[in-house]
Formats: C-alpha cells, sequence, structure tokens
C-alpha cells in the first residue's frame, strides 16, 4: 500500500481506540459517499458537496421528458464516472476481507470500486451502475455496451472537458433536445439503470443479505456515511442490540455518533489504511 499522510495527536489515539475494539474479531463493513471521495467522486452531503436535484422513480417512470433528461446527463457523467479508480480506502478494506478480518462489505455507493478493489462480497443496498435493465421483459446489459449504442444513436453527443460530476455518476446537461432515448432491444421496452431511485425501497432480498452480514460478524465498522439513509441506522441499530462494537469514520457529524463505541472524524482513506496495516489477523 502507499504512504499515507501522518494523522494529529486525535485522529491517531482514536484510531489507537478503534483497534483495541476491533482486534481478534470479524468486521462487518458499511460504506458510503465518503469511501470514493478520494476516487474523484463527490460526496452526498459533506462540506463542498454540489447542490443537488435527484429524480424520484416517479418522475423517471411517467415522463419521458424526465427520462431523456436523466439519459443525457447519466451518459455525459458514466465516462467520467467509469474512468474513476478504487482509492487506498477501497484496497484497504479488499485488504482486511483477503486477511478474513473483514467478512464483507456493504455499500450504499453504486459507483463498482469495492469489486474493482478486489473485495469479494460486496452487498451493493442502492444497486449498480454497472447494469441497466428493462422493466417490462426484464432483460439485463452491460452498461458499457449500453453507452456505446447511446453514442450510435446520438453522434452529436460529446462528454465536455470538465463536468460537474455528480455521486451517483450523474451531471446537469445543457441540452436534450434530439436525444433518443435507450430502449430494450429484446421487446422495445423502458430501460432503467440498476440502481435504487429516490422514492424507491432497497429490494428486500438485499437488505436481508446485509443484515446477514452483521449478524454473523462480531463488529461493524461504518465509513464514509453520514447515516442520514435509513438503512445504515437499520444495520447500526441490529449491531448495537448485540452489543457489538461500532466504529465510525467519517469526516463531520453522523447521525449515530453518540451510540458509536469509537468515532474517528477523519477522512476515509487515511483511517482504513492505517487500520488495514495495524489491525492483527484473526487467530
Amino acid at each position: 500500500m502507499q504512504t499515507m499522510p501522518e494523522q494529529d495527536a486525535a485522529t491517531a489515539a482514536s484510531i489507537a481506540a478503534a483497534v483495541d475494539a476491533l482486534t481478534g474479531r470479524r468486521i462487518a463493513i458499511l460504506t458510503g459517499a465518503g469511501v470514493s471521495t478520494d476516487s474523484g467522486i463527490p460526496d452526498y452531503r459533506g462540506r463542498g458537496a454540489p447542490v443537488r436535484t435527484p429524480m424520484t422513480v416517479e418522475q423517471f417512470l411517467a415522463s419521458e421528458d424526465a427520462r431523456r433528461r436523466y439519459w443525457v446527463g447519466s451518459h455525459l457523467g458514466w465516462r467520467v464516472f467509469a474512468a474513476a479508480d478504487p482509492n487506498p480506502g477501497h484496497r484497504a478494506l479488499a485488504t482486511l476481507e483477503s486477511r478474513g478480518i473483514a467478512s464483507g462489505i456493504i455499500t450504499q455507493n453504486v459507483d463498482g470500486l469495492h469489486v474493482r478493489a478486489g473485495s469479494r462480497r460486496v452487498v451493493e443496498l442502492h444497486g449498480t451502475m454497472r447494469r441497466v435493465f428493462c422493466t417490462h421483459c426484464g432483460q439485463v446489459f452491460d452498461r458499457r455496451d449500453l453507452a456505446e449504442r447511446v453514442e450510435t444513436d446520438n453522434p452529436w453527443i460529446s462528454v465536455p472537458e470538465s463536468v460537474a460530476l455528480g455521486p451517483d455518476g450523474d451531471v446537469l446537461p445543457e441540452s436534450t433536445a434530439g436525444f433518443r432515448i435507450p430502449a430494450c432491444t429484446v421487446c422495445g421496452g423502458m430501460l432503467k439503470p440498476d440502481v435504487v431511485f429516490f422514492g424507491e425501497f432497497i429490494p428486500a432480498e438485499k437488505f436481508r443479505e446485509a443484515e446477514q452480514l452483521v449478524r454473523t460478524s462480531d463488529a461493524l465498522l461504518i465509513a464514509g456515511s453520514s447515516l442520514v439513509v435509513n438503512s445504515g441506522i437499520r444495520l447500526l441499530e441490529r449491531a448495537r442490540r448485540r452489543r457489538l462494537p461500532i466504529v465510525i469514520v467519517n469526516r463531520g457529524e453522523t447521525r449515530a455518533d453518540r451510540r458509536a463505541t469509537v468515532k474517528i472524524d477523519a477522512g476515509a482513506s487515511d483511517v482504513l489504511h492505517t487500520l488495514a496495516e495495524t489491525l492483527p489477523p484473526l487467530s
């Protein structure tokens, strides 16, 4: 792993307390957008986060104009989003898993960077931008193939040199005029990215998988999430009821700081790298 910056005394003391709490335990990991900021993907709610006007699932399904706006913005952002690389935080978590310390990762992110970093057990609570599916027949498509089709059908479209990328790989397009919305090549039905839109529920089977990971672990490490989304709080509560150690790593306050065994107010990459270097293998 690459060398990380030195921590201040308060951060170092918090990390030492976290190591004490986590040593000898199998750890379930919950990650949010703050884990990916060092890969160039902005946070939803952190300091300096962009102003967001998220599209709801109702808007997407009901309005062709809304879908056109979504697919233009999503395509423009996708090329930048897909080019992002895993950062030291992602790689540190993959190392913890490979050493048997981490039982798996539950992520609220849709960027796929945990998978690309080498993590094997990843529960993507909010889905992934890697796939698109037909809402009519259920056919699944690789996003890379769809991107090529979008550019073939809309040869005028090009990614600007500088885009204000959103945390979900979206940008606000200047114009959507003339854009041909991609359709299912099997049945002609409506395509939707395999992500949970605002206004949608996390699939029950996904949340059960996340619960199972927490249930079979001895501690919970939360990194890069302000825990505003209720799914994160629900998983934290599952751990708290079992009296498991809970370590939160996040720059700034979260909804559950007072419920944590240890709170580390620092960037995720630095802290996760240090934990991966410091935590001893399970005996």
